[in-house]
């Protein structure tokens, strides 16, 4: 995790906490004049609707005016991780488990940086991928993005 992606989370998951929802994750693109911050919640329980996405935007934006963080211009999305929902830490991965994933890393790993499979689990750092009967252990450091497949039956 980048520095900035840990300073937002640090400032993000108790503001998202504190309001009674998870903090599934965070994504942060810096594009010069175009900054986008996109902040994952859910409830497990309940389910995330419009309502709870407006209310934890209206907080965020209210802690971010005070710490600042961003000091260019960035458009804030508070959303659903939605049944394709991306992966962030490694226990999201072991609650997954049995699920079809796409991953995408950083760097190549034995020839290639895109992987679809099935999620097998976690082993220490790495993240245990099978693959056409192959089974990968993907450094967690090395994946640049993932998320889950959705299966409609």
């Amino acid at each position: 995790m980048s520095g900035k992606l840990k300073q937002l989370e640090d400032i993000l998951r108790p503001v998202v906490e504190g309001l009674g929802y998870e903090f599934w994750g965070i994504e942060y693109r810096s594009k010069g004049y175009q900054s986008m911050l996109r902040v994952f919640i859910d409830d497990a329980e309940k389910g995330i609707g419009i309502d709870d996405c407006e209310k934890v935007s209206r907080q965020i934006s209210g802690v971010m005016d005070v710490e600042d963080p961003i000091q260019t211009e960035y458009t804030l999305e508070v959303s659903s991780p939605g049944m394709d929902r991306p992966l962030f830490r490694p226990e999201q991965y072991q609650a997954f488990v049995g699920h079809q994933v796409q991953i995408r890393l950083r760097m190549a790993f034995e020839g290639r940086r895109k992987f679809q499979g099935l999620i097998k689990g976690v082993e220490g750092d790495d993240v245990v991928v099978v693959v056409d009967d192959h089974e990968y252990l993907l450094p967690f450091d090395s994946i640049e993005k993932a998320q889950i497949i959705p299966v409609f039956e």
